[in-house]
């Protein structure tokens, strides 16, 4: 049975969650996957860092109300985050990143993966930034070091998109795909659907916690850019940028668009899309689409997410599931983690009796 030390960078809803699956789960994943995780170190800006070489009781992390720098209460902890030698020093075989999405350089998470990938750690991460914008050189950096690179949940949160693509659908050409991936703007555009204009749609989305307090990033279309680009470029071996899509959100709807799509029967969807072109470049874009009612993806409502891929020998495939939720992006983890384990990528996991 394997054991792999982890360090948490970040401890906000994402990484709080895979703690509490570790505090309930982990002899079930030793008997079911062959290992069990064991947290070493974490950071965060509001807690500060910690790092026990033996381990931290995960129950204990969940369940303690810490105050801002609480982590300098625990032996071995500060009340300062310090991310860089948390990743550099900790004795941990995997470094779990969720943190905050930058979308114009990806910093600090950027960072915070190359830190970990060239100290020979495994990298698994949520964060769309540092896999839209840095992907190529952060594996790079993994196979020069030996590491595995992983970001399952960067896109769909715990629902699989891109493994999905690549390893069962491997063969069946992909030409191009289009999916709703964003929950918020999705769910918007069903609240406007039962006669709600668009700003009373995004303060329910926002009392709901489905939006931030700036919905800005999900109703205009910049989280589903991030996501093309992932997308793009892993699964049609594309080189986009996120400049490179073209981006218009879901603001600009009134509740007439709303009504004359339905009476046409059709809905309109914030659609992320990208296709591989004759010459062989691909082309992205996120846009307001009105769908009939037999596409698809026109069924998908509220958060849930969906991507149909088109393949020259399957036709459409789409692939549904959950695309946010503490716990279902908490698995995500967990299968980039599965990943490695399977891979038997890590030379540095402890055997234990």
């Amino acid at each position: 049975m394997t054991i792999y030390n982890i360090a948490l960078i970040g401890f906000g809803g994402v990484n709080r969650a895979l703690t509490e699956l570790i505090a309930a789960k982990n002899q079930l994943w030793e008997r079911d996957l062959g290992f069990r995780l064991n947290i070493v170190a974490v950071s965060d800006l509001y807690l500060g860092s910690v790092i026990s070489p033996n381990g931290l009781d995960a129950k204990t992390l969940v369940d303690a109300k810490f105050e801002k720098g609480g982590f300098g209460q625990l032996s071995g902890g500060s009340a300062e985050a310090d991310n860089e030698t948390i990743i550099k020093t900790a004795p941990a075989d995997i470094v779990v990143e969720a943190t905050y999405t930058n979308p114009k350089d990806g910093e600090p998470a950027v960072s915070h993966c190359r830190w970990a990938l060239e100290t020979g750690k495994h990298v698994v991460t949520t964060n769309k930034g540092p896999v839209a914008i840095a992907a190529p050189a952060l594996k790079a950096f993994a196979k020069t070091n030996g590491v595995r690179f992983e970001y399952e949940g960067a896109v769909m949160s715990g629902t699989p998109v891109i493994r999905m693509a690549e390893r069962t659908l491997a063969g069946a050409e992909l030409k191009g795909f289009e999916g709703i991936l964003n929950g918020t703007s999705n769910f918007v555009l069903g609240r406007m659907e039962s006669g709600l204009d668009f700003a009373s749609a995004v303060k329910e989305a926002q009392k709901l916690g489905y939006a931030e307090a700036d919905p800005t990033a999900d109703v205009e279309g910049f989280d589903v850019r991030l996501k093309v680009v992932i997308l793009a470029n892993e699964l049609l071996g594309a080189n986009l940028k996120p400049e490179d899509i073209s981006c218009k959100g879901v603001s600009g709807l009134s509740l007439s668009d709303i009504e004359e799509a339905a009476k046409a029967n059709s809905r309109w969807k914030l659609i992320g899309a990208a296709v591989r072109n004759d010459d062989g470049s691909v082309t992205g874009s996120v846009s307001p689409k009105r769908l009939g009612l037999d596409h698809p993806l026109a069924g998908v409502n509220g958060a849930t997410n969906a991507v149909s891929l088109d393949t020259e020998l399957l036709g459409a495939v789409t692939i549904t599931g959950p695309g946010a939720g503490r716990i279902e992006t908490a698995y995500a983890l967990l299968s980039d983690i599965v990943a490695i384990h399977s891979a038997g990528a890590s030379s540095t996991a402890k055997e234990a009796a």
